[in-house]
């Protein structure tokens, strides 16, 4: 079942989702759950900033423990997945924008990474290496049709998005991300 949209409007939140550590530790967290010690070695950093980035996380509900998995002291962590939202610019203090502004070019600066990287490996993909799609198009609407059309999109996407249970063998996960922006004159 998919979760219910949920707009982030506390400027503390947003500031946690905007953080370049923490962006890297949700990209972990994604391949699956991990403890602070795990996610130190991935990023090159201690434990105790991880530690301390993970509990502000938990705070907001970007992530959770998973108590199954911990040994000890030892907690575990996951993603909470979620359809996380953001005010329209015109309801956006200065505050959020400068913190969804940080946010933006963070996801711009990793998905030009996550090119990088399919391009290099692309000779050792197999079949994956004709995955990568790519659509460049111009959509001439009135603002409440791209609303519509955004809604279709995330729909779309969770429309074909499995329960890890029902993933086939051969699944990979696939970085999906739309942008839209309006011509300006």
């Amino acid at each position: 079942m998919a979760p219910a949209p949920q707009e982030i409007t506390d400027v503390e939140a947003l500031r946690v989702l905007a953080h370049p550590m923490r962006q890297k530790i949700e990209q972990c967290l994604r391949k699956g759950p991990a403890n602070s010690a795990t996610l130190a070695r991935e990023l090159g950093e201690s434990t105790g900033l991880t530690s301390y980035h993970l509990r502000r996380m938990a705070e907001h509900g970007f992530v959770e423990e998973v108590p199954e998995l911990a040994k000890g002291r030892e907690r575990w962590w996951r993603a909470v997945p979620g359809d996380r939202r953001f005010p329209p610019y015109s309801r956006q203090s200065p505050e959020m924008r400068e913190a969804l502004t940080q946010m933006h070019q963070l996801n711009l600066a990793e998905l030009v990474e996550e090119a990088r990287k399919f391009e290099s490996a692309r000779d050792t993909l197999g079949p994956w290496a004709d995955a990568a799609i790519f659509s460049r198009a111009t959509l001439r609407v009135a603002p409440d049709r791209l609303a519509e059309f955004f809604e279709e999109y995330v729909a779309l996407i969770q429309r074909f998005s499995a329960p890890q249970q029902d993933q086939a063998p051969d699944t990979r996960a696939v970085l999906l991300r739309l942008l839209g922006l309006p011509e300006t004159d």
